[in-house]
């Protein structure tokens, strides 16, 4: 990537933000005190300082931050929520003028940080969450068209949402792909089932990440589960199969070091937990985990879907299925924008306990 920064190119940047809504040539930072977010401090100054640098989605509303035409790429997402409301923002991105989203997650989890309101760092190409509560995404986001993109509050209060949008105008080639991010949840999961990660939708491209946020609910070891892809209409048995969570997130043996748990965060892969009790082996212990196919991304032609086990023992030294609190989001890119994701769960559906 840095020697491409040598290269002569035929692109625009702009960015979206409250300070620029339309990202449009020279129009940033022209609120006034008086119709400013931040009026109050901004009074003596006027326009051009600090005037509006958030937005104010009430409970219940619907916000648009980003509605663009033209063709280029999204580069990067930056945002961040004063009232730190778990859960209760949900994300939405629209290309090229299609009915149902391409990304449709809480705000929190899109960014693999689903507990929102206990920080855990993380430093990965994909994804960084910095602090306080600074989350960015550098998944690239091709549109041909435009792009809109929404925030949605389905809290009892208003939240008072900061973002950033950075993109580039250009020429695509006609073969770039779209991205997409699925959100799941199941709480808890039955009995000898798996956990479907992604499934139903169609096209030709590539997955390339996985976000899970898991919530242990039974004493022991809980990660011995195999994740499995099953591409190209792949039926009984997949044509990937993993030999452990902890083996699929680039660990090993438990995650556990000298006796606890080792958190870590890499450009690839990490781990983080947020403990509900003590003690390493308890239940009601949380843990979040990502996992980026950057380098080396899953393809498919037709279709693809990923499930992973819940998996650990019992007496006997035996496999014990179980019934955890389990959600993930799904990062892939393909060429349909046919899909049709799951319905979101409802406010409470999502409340994490």
């Amino acid at each position: 990537m840095l020697t491409e920064l040598t290269l002569k190119k035929d692109i625009r940047s702009f960015s979206v933000s409250p300070e620029n809504p339309t990202g449009a040539k020279g129009q940033g930072g022209m609120a006034i005190p008086d119709g400013g977010t931040v009026s109050h401090p901004a009074r003596e100054l006027g326009q051009g300082w600090k005037v509006s640098p958030y937005v104010i989605i009430p409970a219940g509303e619907t916000v648009v931050v980003a509605n663009i035409q033209g063709e280029g790429a999204i580069k990067h997402i930056w945002f961040t929520d004063i009232s730190q409301r778990s859960r209760q923002l949900l994300l939405r991105i629209y290309f090229d003028g299609q009915k149902n989203p391409a990304v449709n997650t809480p705000l929190c989890d899109f960014f693999a940080n689903a507990d929102y309101n206990d920080f855990r760092q993380i430093s990965s190409l994909a994804i960084c969450c910095n602090p306080l509560k600074g989350m960015n995404c550098y998944f690239e986001m091709p549109y041909f068209k435009g792009f809109r993109i929404e925030v949605e509050n389905i809290g009892t209060s208003s939240s008072h949402v900061f973002y950033q949008i950075d993109c580039e105008e250009k020429k695509l080639p006609a073969e770039s792909l779209y991205f997409h991010a699925q959100f799941r949840r199941v709480n808890p999961l039955p009995y000898k089932h798996e956990y479907t990660i992604l499934d139903n939708i169609s096209g030709n491209g590539l997955y390339v990440g996985t976000y899970l946020h898991w919530g242990v609910k039974s004493n022991g070891w809980w990660g011995e589960g195999e994740i499995k892809f099953y591409i190209d209409g792949d039926t009984e048995f997949p044509s990937i199969c993993g030999t452990g969570t902890e083996d699929y997130f680039c660990g090993s043996h438990n995650f556990d070091v000298g006796g606890n748990y080792a958190e870590f965060s890499n450009p690839y892969t990490g781990l983080s937990k947020v403990s509900k009790t003590d003690g390493t082996y308890r239940s009601q212990r949380y843990f979040d985990m990502y996992r980026w196919h950057i380098t080396d991304p899953v393809y498919f032609k037709k279709d693809l879907r990923v499930t992973i086990q819940a998996l650990g023992w019992r007496s006997e030294t035996r496999y014990l299925p179980l019934q955890d609190d389990i959600s993930s989001v799904a990062y892939w890119y393909s060429d349909s924008l046919d899909d049709v994701y799951p319905p979101m769960p409802t406010a409470d559906e999502l409340e994490l306990i």
